[in-house]
């Protein structure tokens, strides 16, 4: 990671430290910060000759050596870091809790709005709601683009900020249309790097936040960080990861619960964690302990399907969404463990 002196590099200085690094089988990705511009060394980045070749150059102020395959996204790059705020919340100073139905019903969207009045009133600092729902069956409710509308009124009634998926391109642009406040790239598009690299580009600078859920298939950690690094290195730095359950698949739970790697992923990365228990555990009982064990793993928040009628719901609020009278009874006690898990961080 090369800092510069000033606050970026000019054209002609940019185009010297590029010729440079090519003569080493590397490349240069500019990083735009808030207050400065650092120049992450794409490629085998080993080679003392080359770290002491840009070093010398009089308007390189220092290069920092960043150990793993994530440039943007990597702990040690404070220069990339965003400052993520959801309902006037801080994630990573403060514990943010997102919910709302998993699905919105465009036939009914009354139920939807007096759910997101019952989110807001337990105490929620978010409102999630699905427009598009990716299915495994062709002939389940697919979502409808109309529902979009319901979402940002209820944004406007509410005062919430609103998150729903995208699943393709033509989405992605709708929401920036309408000002989506968070995207929600799902588990089955988590290795879509070239969705994943589009919502970098159009979202940035657009304020627009991702969050990236893991993808049911992944393995490793990193594999999972990179997957975020597709939308950081393409512009947009508001990530956050969400863990949300994995394979191998265990008997009694939708997934095999995941929260568990958040410490891992707060090791490796500046990127706030917010873990998904509703899709994880599957099982609108087990969702309140699942949630708790987030905080309790170091969560930065949770997102959470809360439905003010779980049966007359679609998609899967009839098996998982918990009522806004459960929530409110679990926002404190979320809270409480997340504060008190903080006397363990060294």
């Amino acid at each position: 990671m090369i800092i510069p002196h000033k606050g970026h590099f000019t054209p002609e200085q940019l185009a010297e430290v590029q010729a440079i690094v090519a003569e080493f089988n590397c490349t240069i990705r500019p990083i735009q910060g808030d207050a400065m511009s650092v120049y992450a060394i794409i490629g085998d980045e080993t080679s003392q000759l080359l770290v002491n070749r840009i070093e010398g150059l009089p308007y390189v102020k220092r290069v920092d050596r960043i150990q793993v395959p994530y440039k943007v996204l990597a702990k040690e790059n404070l220069h990339g870091q965003a400052r993520i705020v959801l309902g006037g919340k801080e994630l990573g100073r403060e514990f943010v809790i997102v919910a709302g139905p998993c699905a919105i019903d465009p036939k009914n969207p009354n139920l939807f709005y007096e759910t997101a009045a019952a989110v807001k009133e337990a105490g929620a600092d978010a409102l999630r709601g699905g427009v598009w729902k990716p299915r495994t069956s062709p002939y389940s409710y697919q979502g409808d683009a109309k529902a979009l509308d319901i979402l940002v009124e209820a944004r406007a009634r509410t005062g919430l900020q609103i998150v729903t998926e995208v699943m393709e391109f033509d989405e992605v642009q709708l929401c920036v249309d309408a000002k989506v406040d968070v995207l929600q790239v799902g588990a089955r598009n988590a290795l879509n790097y070239r969705l994943l690299t589009q919502i970098g580009k159009l979202t940035a600078g657009t304020g627009i936040q991702v969050l990236l859920k893991r993808s049911i298939h992944m393995g490793p950690v990193d594999e999972f960080i990179l997957a975020a690094e597709y939308i950081a290195g393409a512009g947009n730095h508001n990530v956050m990861l969400c863990p949300r359950g994995t394979l191998p698949s265990m008997n009694g739970y939708r997934n095999h619960p995941d929260e568990s790697i958040t410490q891992l992923l707060k090791e490796r990365t500046w990127a706030p964690v917010v873990v998904d228990p509703s899709h994880s555990v599957g099982k609108a009982k087990y969702v309140p302990r699942a949630a708790l064990a987030a905080a309790a793993y170091g969560a930065d928040g949770v997102i959470i399907e809360t439905h003010c009628k779980p049966v007359q719901g679609t998609g899967d609020d009839p098996k998982q969404s918990i009522t806004p009278a459960v929530l409110a009874k679990l926002i404190p006690e979320l809270r409480k463990v997340s504060i008190s898990g903080q006397m363990f961080e060294v």
